[in-house]
């Protein structure tokens, strides 16, 4: 005996008789539109690829500066500077390829070639959207935190509330990140 084809009831997996032909057919649009999200993997992965070279641009510049025999020789405060700088990129590089990771396991397919090599680690695994937002949300807390440190290297005190108010910002720092572990 066949049951009424309702939307609150669903037919088992395959059984898709009662089904008219211009649900399946916008069902099956409304699944394949998923591999838009390819667009996002790719450009975030191309992305990534060029903050990588962007941040070893970076490093490379210092290193012939630095290695360089001239009057305008780089002083510590300009390598590290400009060091932490190369960092931030890579960090932004790593959001993008966790981001691009991450979508595309959710929506696309597991990373077979990962799994099987058995280099899949678990700051790439990612099982549902949540999952996928506190990974970069912990990266980006980091890039903000390279951030402020490379701006405090640039920075001129002249009093002792500029060092008081520096050294509040690294101690709220400093528990925002102890929390951040906790979780």
């Amino acid at each position: 005996m066949d049951r009424p084809h309702t939307p609150h009831t669903r037919n088992p997996p395959g059984e898709d008789h009662d089904q008219h032909l211009i649900e399946r057919i916008f069902e099956g649009i409304l699944w394949n539109s998923r591999y838009f999200v390819l667009l996002g993997v790719v450009f975030g992965a191309l992305s990534a690829i060029v903050l990588f070279i962007a941040g070893s641009s970076e490093i490379v510049t210092v290193l012939t500066e630095f290695l360089r025999l001239s009057e305008n020789h780089l002083s510590h405060e300009e390598i590290l500077i400009d060091v932490i700088g190369a960092i931030d990129f890579y960090l932004i590089g790593l959001v993008l390829l966790i981001f691009s990771f991450g979508i595309y396991e959710l929506f696309i397919s597991e990373l077979d070639v990962a799994r099987k090599k058995g280099d899949f680690g678990s700051i790439l695994e990612v099982s549902s959207l949540d999952d996928l937002k506190n990974k970069i949300i912990k990266v980006i807390i980091m890039v903000l935190i390279v951030s402020f440190f490379q701006r405090i290297l640039s920075m001129e005190f002249t009093t002792s509330m500029d060092m008081l108010a520096m050294a509040a910002s690294i101690g709220i720092i400093c528990i925002g990140v102890y929390f951040l572990g906790r979780h």
